[in-house]
């Protein structure tokens, strides 16, 4: 038996289902009385993973709390990202590391070695109270590569304030940091102009 949808419903009907729906809403709403920093990924071959969570970092901005963003494996270029976000300069740490994509370093000892170094810088970032959110971007890719260790990283999570939010994208992410995540999020690809049409990346879409 199929529920009738909205437009099947009289006005009366309609009104009790959402009636319905607000103390359903309502009731979970209070039994949230939670709080606390969460680990979030953003992971899958689709696009997006870094534009969500740009979005998280401009929330938390507007809200006036420090921000700091490290970006693994990207870094080649100068980011657009970073010439918007410099208006907050005085909230916000942004740390561009990497050194452009694996198939242009073409060193893996040189990748091991900045990507130790962005792990590290990091680090002190999510160890520190005064920063709010921290964005580790392109740090799930290190990690698929073995550029990073599972392990240091999982540890170095651990010792993030309670009220420490930490956001890791990239493909790949391990299980065992998924496991970890509080909010894990997949992006999944449908289409890509450059795969299908061989359109090439552009301002103000890909970078």
């Amino acid at each position: 038996m199929t529920s009738n949808t909205p437009t099947q419903l009289t006005p009366e009907q309609y009104k009790q289902k959402m009636q319905r729906r607000k103390e359903v809403q309502t009731e979970r709403l209070a039994r949230a009385d939670q709080k606390k920093g969460l680990i979030i990924v953003h992971t899958g071959n689709g696009k997006g993973k870094t534009t969500a969570a740009l979005g998280m970092v401009l929330r938390s901005l507007g809200h006036g709390f420090r921000v700091a963003i490290i970006q693994f494996i990207k870094g080649a270029w100068e980011p657009a990202e970073k010439a918007v976000l410099s208006q907050w300069e005085n909230q916000l740490e942004f740390h561009a590391l990497g050194e452009g994509f694996t198939w242009e370093t073409q060193d893996r000892d040189r990748d091991l070695a900045t990507s130790s170094a962005a792990w590290e810088k990091a680090l002190t970032y999510i160890c520190n109270p005064e920063y709010h959110l921290i964005l580790l971007d392109e740090v799930n890719v290190a990690l698929k590569l073995g550029y990073l260790d599972l392990d240091n990283v999982l540890n170095g999570l651990e010792q993030k304030p309670e009220d420490t939010h930490v956001i890791l994208t990239g493909r790949g992410a391990p299980q065992g940091l998924i496991e970890k995540a509080d909010l894990v999020t997949e992006m999944t690809l449908v289409k890509h102009p450059f795969k299908e049409q061989e359109v090439k990346a552009q301002p103000g879409i890909e970078f």
